[in-house]
């Protein structure tokens, strides 16, 4: 027999239908052009005021080091500092590569898995067997809908991380930046308390050796100036880590960072509580991340339960030679399934119910923990806001005054130049806890904005 038999003659009514059906169905997956970045900005830009870029290509890495460069040759306000983060973390950018993951994975689910080639050949004194078969699985078929569906939920969720991922970075960021502003602001009065401390020791040195003073007074400013140097010490050693946990997340060396000189001031009013708990099941990306996922485990115990009897289901055309070479070649249909004997596939929808009623109820308590989150971060945030007030408005003005007064009192030779220095530092201490507390509420006003988008141990968990 002729092997090189016209390849039309193999051919069969079923190998042109599961072609055909693989072309159409294989032929609708493919990738979106902006890689589902685009959902990631629109989502970004609801929760901050900073452009949201993935450069790719070099012009546009070109691009984003120039707007970065550009940032840096100024005097950088929180917002500024911000958009350095989001341009140039590249841990971020790390991230927004899980949607390329996520994308192929749903493309994946859409096409056919390929056509398998089999073929024996075996001879013994000229008589031959020859054995070709050409299957297709098409039991995707009957799942493809389901498993697109599934991953589409899931790359929709890993939008949604990945958008969390942006506004994370951007809370840190803002944090670093107030530590960072807090900290300078800390070296420089702390070296204040330490020159008027310095000051006190020297002069109590020469009252000593004039006879005028006793060691024991003299000790006492001594042991100021030592307690002075030291603080100072430790506000110096805070700023420089301050600054350097700022330019890890900038991605930028300490000494291009040009911060401004203050925190910011307290606003005039504040926010009430009820805005912002209504503002949780709206805006929470934890919350919408979870409802995906349970939603997503929900068609997948559907598809347990469809799938649960069959694994693999082959058919395709098949050939058989058996004897000498001119014999003709038997034609006939390859079929290959699982019999449910041993398992009938109970475990698995047991599993699949499990981990479908495991996730709802952990959607649930994400629910309730929500709530909370914000009445206690809202506490946080009026409380050190009202203390904030409270030392702007009471107690620095009160340390002034009492300085001033001193100073008159001084002036006119009532009080020793000791009694002044030790008014002079405690003043200056009441505006360093005054910088304290003004950095803590910008921290719990940060943190109090986080509680409305997700809870960062959540979406790292999901």
């Amino acid at each position: 027999m002729n092997t090189n038999t016209p390849h039309a003659a193999f051919k069969s009514r079923t190998v042109i239908v599961l072609i055909s059906a693989s072309i159409a169905l294989g032929g609708c997956a493919t990738f979106s052009k902006d890689g589902g970045f685009g959902a990631v900005q629109e989502t970004a830009k609801k929760h901050i005021k900073q452009e949201v870029v993935w450069p790719k290509t070099e012009s546009e890495k070109n691009k984003v080091t120039e707007r970065v460069n550009e940032l840096l040759s100024k005097r950088l306000d929180v917002e500024q500092a911000v958009q350095i983060a989001i341009l140039n973390n590249k841990g971020l950018q790390a991230d927004f590569y899980n949607l390329g993951i996520s994308e192929a994975d749903l493309v994946q689910a859409g096409r056919l898995p390929n056509p398998k080639f089999s073929m024996l050949y075996t001879r013994n004194d000229g008589d031959y067997k020859i054995e070709q078969i050409l299957t297709f699985n098409i039991f995707s078929l009957i799942t493809m809908p389901k498993m697109q569906e599934i991953e589409r939920q899931r790359f929709v969720q890993t939008q949604k991380k990945t958008a969390f991922e942006v506004i994370k970075i951007a809370n840190h960021t803002r944090i670093a930046y107030f530590n960072a502003v807090a900290a300078t602001e800390q070296v420089r009065y702390s070296e204040q308390v330490k020159e008027s401390a310095e000051a006190s020791a020297e002069l109590a040195r020469s009252m000593v050796k004039a006879g005028n003073f006793n060691k024991l007074q003299q000790a006492r400013e001594q042991n100021f100036y030592a307690d002075a140097a030291l603080d100072y010490a430790n506000a110096k050693n805070k700023q420089v880590s301050a600054y350097e946990a700022l330019s890890r997340l900038l991605g930028v060396s300490i000494d291009q960072l040009i911060l401004e000189e203050r925190l910011p001031d307290l606003p005039k009013s504040l926010t009430e509580l009820q805005p912002f708990e209504k503002a949780a099941f709206e805006q929470r990306l934890d919350l919408q991340a979870i409802r995906l996922e349970t939603d997503a485990l929900a068609k997948q115990l559907g598809l347990t339960k469809t799938t649960r009897f069959i694994n693999v289901l082959e058919i395709g055309p098949a050939r058989v030679l058996e004897g000498p070479r001119s014999e003709p070649y038997k034609k006939g249909v390859e079929l290959s399934f699982e019999l449910p004997i041993f398992d009938w596939g109970t475990a698995r929808v047991a599993l699949a119910e499990s981990i479908y009623m495991q996730s709802v109820n952990r959607a649930a308590q994400l629910a309730i923990n929500a709530q909370s989150e914000i009445r206690e971060a809202y506490n946080t945030y009026r409380t050190n806001y009202d203390m904030t007030k409270h030392i702007r408005d009471e107690i620095v003005p009160l340390r002034k005054k009492i300085l001033q007064e001193n100073q008159l009192r001084y002036n006119g030779m009532l009080i020793s130049p000791f009694e002044l220095f030790g008014d002079a530092r405690a003043q200056v201490t009441s505006v360093q806890s005054y910088i304290e507390s003004l950095r803590e509420f910008w921290v719990a006003d940060s943190a109090l904005q986080m509680t409305l988008i997700g809870n960062e141990n959540m979406m790292e968990g999901n």
